[in-house]
């Protein structure tokens, strides 16, 4: 009998070990663009691409401290550019993290002028234990 208790208690033993060990990892990061043209994002030593219209998602991605910098493509007959917004920054991936850029933009008929703008947000508790109030 005490054989079998010390059996039955090794087997769910490592079952535990097991079922707790996960092989991928949560992280992500989503690139959206809703621009007009293309986006060029340079992220951990690659570049993606995104489309007009298209979405890009890197998944498991270590923790970590990340930069990112971005390079786009105007529509043709552009008399002048810019970009606005979370074009470049870092990025703090941490357990679970999602992470969206959006990309959108805006064209000025009467000047010519391609603005893109991007925003960043990611899914980590954003509280600093600080209350803001009015």
């Amino acid at each position: 009998m005490k054989k079998r208790s010390s059996k039955i208690i090794i087997f769910f033993a490592v079952a535990v070990i097991f079922t707790g060990c996960k092989s991928t990892v949560d992280n992500s990061l989503t690139i959206k663009n809703i621009a007009a043209a293309s986006v060029i994002v340079n992220f951990r030593g690659s570049t993606i691409t995104v489309a007009a219209g298209a979405t890009s998602v890197i998944k498991e991605i270590p923790k970590g401290t990340y930069s990112y910098a971005t390079t786009y493509q105007v529509p043709s007959g552009t008399a002048s550019s810019s970009a606005q917004g979370d074009v470049t920054g870092d990025v703090v991936i941490k357990a679970g993290t999602r992470i969206l850029i959006l990309f959108s933009s805006t064209f000025d008929t009467s000047s010519g002028g391609y603005v893109l703008y991007a925003t960043i947000s990611n899914s980590d508790d954003q509280a600093t234990g600080t209350v803001v109030g009015p």
